[in-house]
């Protein structure tokens, strides 16, 4: 799978997935013009999102009413060494009403099923490589 970046102009940037774009951009205060969601909002997103995605099919597939179904995501965040970073997702499943109480602990275990979820808890490698001008491939090191 490939996704292809790109910068439009601006604090603006972009990413095409499978003929779609999914724009980025800074907030004003970050020198943006607050146009898009930041990619860390899309980030944060695509954690309740992917939940929200099993919960969602969850209920149909067992015909339960979704009428009022709802998640609500909250963000822990802690400082270390002088930087924010994310300490701890909560997240709230708001039943529909009428929901069977013998489903409770299920639809729990199948918001834990979110694929974003378990990427972060098996962290995947990165490597980061240049491509210069002669279009001559290099790793991060210049070899």
């Amino acid at each position: 799978m490939e996704m292809k970046i790109t910068f439009p102009g601006g604090k603006r940037v972009d990413a095409e997935l499978n003929n779609r774009v999914i724009s980025t951009d800074q907030p004003p205060g970050g020198g943006g013009e607050g146009s898009a969601p930041a990619p860390y909002d899309y980030f944060l997103a695509s954690l309740g999102t992917c939940a929200g995605i099993y919960v969602l099919s969850f209920c149909q597939e067992r015909g339960i009413s979704t009428e009022g179904l709802a998640l609500t995501q909250r963000m822990e965040f802690a400082v270390d060494g002088g930087k924010s970073r994310l300490a701890k997702v909560d997240l709230e499943i708001t039943l529909p009403s009428g929901f069977p109480v013998k489903y409770h602990n299920a639809i729990i275990k199948s918001a834990e099923l979110c694929s974003v979820k378990k990427a972060l808890m098996n962290p995947p490698d990165f490597e980061i490589s240049i491509q210069d001008t002669t279009n001559k491939q290099m790793n991060i090191n210049g070899n």
